[in-house]
């Protein structure tokens, strides 16, 4: 019986301490990782304001494209004839 009573002796002396602290550490990092998901989706909401002109911008960059895209044809015409 003695053996007994040493077991529970060592279970609550040192296994549950341990226990307690790595269960403990557990939940601190559970709680980094909350944060920074919270912080993650209020940025992402955030950016999602920002989003708003993107038609706008993806039309004015297909503009830009055919403007670059006609000077390009304008100077590889010359430059051909000169490297003949």
């Amino acid at each position: 019986m003695s053996l007994w009573a040493f077991g529970n002796l060592v279970l609550l002396i040192i296994v549950v301490p341990l226990l307690v602290a790595l269960l403990n550490r557990l939940l601190a990092a559970l709680e980094q990782i909350r944060a920074a998901a919270q912080d993650t989706l209020s940025g992402g909401v955030a950016l999602i304001g920002e989003l708003q002109s993107t038609p706008e911008l993806l039309a004015r960059t297909d503009e830009v494209i055919k403007e670059v895209s006609n000077g390009a044809v304008r100077y590889a015409g010359p430059v051909s004839k000169l490297l003949g």
